[in-house]
């Protein structure tokens, strides 16, 4: 299995809902499943099958968050030149002045919105590794696409 790389903060999310869905969540469901039961024929009882449908995806979500934190290496940015994960990185785009600023984190913390990239991504990968001023090409849904790191904390 992969390595999943999480921030502390985002370990204790993962644990947090790990434990609300094992306690709380199953709770409720196995409540729902036998009120649902009581309403009889269980064939045509649509609130047994969406209590069922919830009680998949719950238990689904309950692997998916133990095998993320199974395979969770926890990061602790050392501030340095070098690219890793935890690393905030401020490039250029060739032929363009403007800077933008991504945080380069595991897939599960990934959200473009507010600058965080993946490690797995085409840029996050191009990125890692690489050091403060060095230019970079990496294949984008557009085409090659090429940058040069201006900073890296």
């Amino acid at each position: 299995m992969e390595k999943e790389y999480l921030t502390q903060e985002k370990h204790d999310a993962l644990q947090a809902e790990l434990h609300d869905l094992k306690t709380v969540k199953r709770k409720e469901i196995a409540e729902h499943l036998e009120y649902a039961r009581s309403l009889g024929d269980l064939s045509e009882n649509a609130e047994y099958h969406e209590a069922r449908e919830d009680q998949a995806q719950t238990e689904a979500r309950i692997q998916q968050v133990e095998t993320i934190l199974k395979n969770a290496v926890i990061v602790a940015h050392k501030s340095g030149d070098v690219v890793e994960v935890g690393s905030k990185v401020t490039v250029t785009k060739a032929g363009d002045s403007t800077q933008a600023v991504f945080t380069l984190v595991g897939s599960e913390e990934a959200d473009i919105s507010v600058g965080k990239i993946s490690h797995n991504s085409p840029l996050g990968a191009a990125l890692f590794g690489k050091k403060k001023g060095q230019t970079f090409e990496f294949e984008s849904p557009k085409g090659t696409v090429k940058y040069t790191i201006v900073d890296v904390k």
